[in-house]
């Protein structure tokens, strides 16, 4: 499955469309509008929420964004390095090993559980918005959105 997750131009809570290759909605990301650590909601087409992301709030050296399920637990903390020059980001207490392989800023990156590619993040470069590309299985897709708006909170905070 493909879909094309895009922040919205003017949104005061961060919101993104995440629409399929028809350019047919297929999740919302909705933001919250005075936030700090910008939550932000991933939610199926009915409004359930599958995920909720948000940031650390005092990000010092190191940033990290969390992500937890729709019960509220934690699932996991995507973080980078103290100084990364490299764009590098790992994600660590996961029930599976997930790692990005390739730069989040680049063309192409590959997200990878435990030895095998799950999804495929292409940056699109030719936006006025952040804009996305992904590619996944229709099982792994929430997940995989959920860790693109984590990167993408990382990214934003630190800019």
């Amino acid at each position: 499955m493909k879909v094309y997750i895009k922040n919205k131009f003017w949104s005061l809570g961060g919101a993104s469309e995440v629409l399929n290759e028809k350019q047919q909605p297929v999740f919302k990301v909705k933001g919250k509008i005075f936030s700090i650590t910008r939550k932000k909601t991933v939610c199926d087409l009915q409004g359930n929420k599958l995920f909720k992301v948000r940031n650390k709030w005092f990000n010092f050296f190191v940033h990290k964004a969390y992500i937890y399920d729709k019960d509220k637990n934690r699932i996991c903390t995507v973080k980078d390095k103290w100084a990364n020059f490299n764009n590098e980001y790992f994600i660590e207490g996961y029930k599976d090993e997930i790692k990005l392989q390739g730069k989040f800023f680049s063309a192409k990156s590959h997200i990878i559980r435990n030895g095998t590619t799950i999804g495929t993040i292409t940056r699109k470069l030719m936006s006025i918005k952040d804009s996305f590309e992904l590619e996944a299985s229709e099982k792994d897709i929430p997940f995989c959105i959920a860790l693109v708006i984590a990167l993408d909170n990382i990214v934003d905070k630190k800019y």
